[in-house]
């Protein structure tokens, strides 16, 4: 039985006006309110290949801190970066800030509503380009996220491996998209596909789109969306030197812009490569090695940093980075490794 897409998109608005999640950064359905550009920005931006649970508490405080373009714009590159600890990715921490200011000095601080001036904007691809544009402003673009990916996949029984079959994807998808309400769609198949077409175990008895999908009917929805099988990860080493002076300074520096952790707060280290690290502590003490290291996991490579640990006195001149005083010094400031690598050094740094 062949199905008509409007009915179809309409079965899931229905649904939605019913079922949508409740997001700090969301105009609820029916409710008349208008999303707001700044909010439906940054959200995107920070779920960017991070949950929805993980953001809440990081949205929360920056449109608490920065509650409009212009403030973000202004503020200082190093309370971003802070702010953003943890969140993982830093390159959109970067990118946030870098789209604000263009916002602001390019486009009289109003986000604009045209797909192609948002692709232009530092940070944003096609598919945050795209939510922007549907859910900020309705206009009928169409987001592909995992989600989706999925519910397509599903919905059509297609079986061709992602990344491969993204364009096929995104053709279903661009059929279903609702031209009456684009941005309340947009969100109804994105909350279709994380609380009932889910990953493992889909509700599908509670699924809008039960009874037209082919993945059910065939019996293959466990097994979609199949993916090529990716590479194994390999392990880069490093050593990370935490120093303590004894007025309870601690020596730390500023991660260069370009690269891994860029612009953030760190520990001195070694680089990172899979061959075993050349020693290069950040100045001369006597340094003690911890019998754990920091394990973290990438995008592209699993990362161990062995942990050298010094108390050095007051006049210790390092040849890189800079003491901050106790006072002035948060671990939740840290990227997530440097803070596990914090937590392994701190007993015994205090104990010293």
């Amino acid at each position: 039985m062949r199905y008509d897409t409007a009915d179809l998109s309409d079965t899931l608005l229905d649904w939605y006006d019913r079922h949508a999640r409740q997001m700090p950064w969301r105009a609820p359905p029916l409710s008349g309110q208008k999303a707001d550009p700044y909010r439906v920005w940054m959200s995107e931006v920070m779920l960017q290949q991070t949950t929805v649970a993980a953001v809440k508490a990081y949205f929360e405080r920056f449109t608490n801190r920065w509650p409009t373009v212009r403030d973000l714009a202004a503020a200082e590159d190093a309370d971003v970066m802070a702010e953003w600890a943890g969140l993982g990715y830093y390159a959109r921490a970067r990118n946030l800030l870098k789209c604000a200011r263009a916002v602001v000095a390019d486009h009289d601080s109003v986000f604009p509503a045209d797909h192609d001036a948002l692709l232009k904007l530092p940070g944003i691809g096609p598919y945050t380009a795209a939510a922007i544009s549907a859910i900020a402003f309705d206009l009928p673009e169409t987001v592909l996220d995992g989600n989706v990916e999925r519910v397509m996949a599903r919905l059509h029984d297609i079986h061709t491996p992602l990344p491969a079959a993204k364009p096929e994807l995104m053709v279903e998808a661009q059929k279903l998209t609702n031209a009456k309400r684009p941005g309340d769609y947009a969100q109804a198949v994105m909350d279709l596909g994380a609380t009932i077409c889910t990953p493992r175990n889909p509700a599908c008895g509670i699924c809008p789109w039960r009874d037209p999908c082919l993945a059910r009917a065939n019996g293959t929805a466990a097994e979609l969306p199949k993916k090529t099988p990716k590479k194994p990860k390999p392990i880069r080493l490093g050593i990370a030197y935490i120093a303590r002076r004894t007025d309870g300074a601690w020596l730390l520096e500023t991660r260069p812009d370009k690269g891994l952790l860029g612009g953030m707060l760190g520990w001195p280290t070694t680089g990172w490569a899979e061959d075993a690290p050349q020693e290069a502590p950040p100045l001369g003490a006597d340094w003690h090695d911890l019998p754990a290291e920091a394990r973290h996991t990438f995008t592209h490579f699993h990362l161990r940093l062995a942990i050298c640990t010094a108390t050095v006195p007051q006049d210790a001149l390092p040849t890189r980075g800079q003491f901050i005083p106790q006072d002035r010094f948060r671990p939740s400031d840290l990227p997530t490794v440097m803070r596990k690598a914090f937590d392994l050094a701190h007993e015994t740094l205090r104990d010293s």
